[in-house]
């Protein structure tokens, strides 16, 4: 089956075809960086880097970069109520976004390029606009002449006459004086007193939102790359206005393959998660509830374009079906020890068509959900077969491998080294000698100090194990 992505633009699945053989370039809208990011945040961060490990999965070399906003209208108003700079503010919570997506396992990106390090590069991007007559200044401001781009509207599916009156109810008489059209935006924005600003030939001042994307995409991709993510809530304008600008500049179609990945919702009606409506939960305060591979989890199988509904319940049902996949992982490797040499044929064919119908789901615009359906059938596979009297060693390994392979996917990598704590297994010896005596007040005791501890006994005909609860 030929990986077939949803595109945006068109509103259709397509077959993927990179510019380069076995190459992925891919440029995902990263987070205005005044403040912690939130789950919906953490929503796109999980969902793209959940479709580049796919790619890197497939064997492709994929280069990804990602941006940092550390300028903008929230981040100057921030500064001035803490009474600190633009950069201080910039680097409190870039460290806090490493900190939060490494915990949530994400990938560091290829690049991690921001704003106010390209300032000379959008300074050059916006005079090259004027001089083809895409834009025009105006009192040290720079707008763009959205009319002018002939497909303007084409991404988000707008009409321009709409567009335009929505334009003129929401803009400010000031700002409207200033535009040719109330449809056109702001590349350039003239400094106010006391904010941050650089030298331009416009005067001084700061660039607008939209531009800031369109010059680190072409610097660090090229022209012309293959993929460019976001949030739905990005199409239209900030996609839009990139998209218009960029082409505009060089002539060449941007972007192969826009995707946008859903919301997160919250409550009853499924209201959008954000800091504007002030219903959001940081990531940096949700981690010291719940265990980081947990929420990844939750997030990482749900299919990128649809929505996910955070909630208590959620955490919890994502809880107990990754602890599925690492029981059986763990079942796996205890059999191990007792394993005879060699392998299962037919075992092992079971598992290659499991990673083949695995492949099938992913590769229809990375459909997770049925994805990890087939990760729990291995799961289910594996179980099964380490119960069994006689297993063989080889096949062991193989649907531990896959394991590992498939779920690492989704961001979780199966670890048995943590449960292999010697205090745990002297207390589990201590309760199986309790238990020989018959000294079972003993024996509920250590299951119980264990239990307190998040860790779980699990008798069976092969011996006791253990494992560790995820926490929810």
């Amino acid at each position: 089956m030929v990986l077939k992505v949803y595109n945006s633009l068109t509103n259709k699945l397509e077959n993927f075809e990179p510019i380069q053989a076995r190459k992925v370039s891919m440029y995902v809208c990263g987070p205005t960086v005044y403040n912690y990011i939130h789950v919906g945040n953490a929503r796109s961060v999980v969902a793209f880097d959940t479709i580049r490990r796919y790619f890197e999965y497939l064997g492709y070399d994929v280069n990804y970069v990602s941006n940092f906003t550390d300028v903008d209208d929230k981040m100057i108003k921030a500064v001035a109520e803490q009474g600190i700079t633009v950069s201080e503010l910039a680097d409190k919570f870039i460290k806090a976004y490493f900190e939060d997506t490494k915990a949530l396992n994400v990938e560091p990106a290829t690049k991690n390029p921001r704003a106010t390090d390209n300032i000379a590069d959008i300074i050059a991007f916006v005079s090259d606009l004027i001089d083809k007559g895409y834009a025009y200044s105006v009192d040290g401001n720079v707008y763009y002449r959205a009319r002018k781009f002939k497909t303007y509207g084409e991404l988000g599916h707008e009409d321009l006459d709409t567009l335009e009156s929505g334009a003129s109810q929401h803009v400010s008489k000031e700002e409207l004086k200033q535009k040719e059209d109330p449809i056109d935006f702001a590349l350039w924005k003239a400094a106010k007193s006391g904010e941050i600003s650089w030298d331009s030939p416009w005067g001084k001042g700061r660039p607008g939102w939209h531009i800031e994307c369109s010059v680190m995409s072409t610097k660090y991709l090229g022209d012309n790359f293959d993929i460019h993510g976001g949030g739905i809530d990005l199409e239209f304008p900030h996609h839009e206005n990139e998209r218009a600008q960029s082409e505009a500049k060089t002539g060449e179609k941007f972007v192969n393959y826009w995707l946008h990945n859903g919301f997160v919702t919250v409550g009853d009606d499924d209201e959008k998660m954000s800091k504007s409506l002030g219903n959001f939960v940081t990531v940096h305060d949700l981690l010291q509830k719940v265990d980081p591979e947990v929420l990844r989890f939750m997030m990482s199988t749900t299919q990128y374009r649809r929505p996910v509904h955070f909630s208590q319940a959620g955490i919890n049902e994502a809880a107990t079906n990754l602890n599925k996949i690492q029981t059986a992982y763990r079942n796996l490797d205890y059999r191990l020890q007792d394993a005879d040499a060699d392998n299962d044929p037919k075992v092992d064919q079971e598992v290659r068509q499991i990673q083949a119908d695995f492949q099938d789901a992913m590769d229809d615009d990375f459909n997770v959900q049925n994805g990890i359906t087939e990760v729990y059938e291995l799961a289910k596979l594996g179980n099964v077969y380490s119960e069994r009297p006689v297993v063989f060693a080889d096949t062991i390994k193989l649907i531990m491998q896959r394991l590992q392979q498939l779920t690492s996917i989704f961001g979780v990598d199966l670890k048995i080294g943590s449960f292999n704590d010697q205090e745990v297994e002297n207390l589990i010896e201590e309760r199986n000698q309790a238990r020989a005596d018959k000294n079972f007040a003993r024996s509920d005791e250590i299951r119980d100090e264990l239990k307190e501890q998040g860790i779980i006994l699990e008798d069976t005909p092969q011996g006791t194990r253990f494992r560790r609860e995820n926490k929810v």
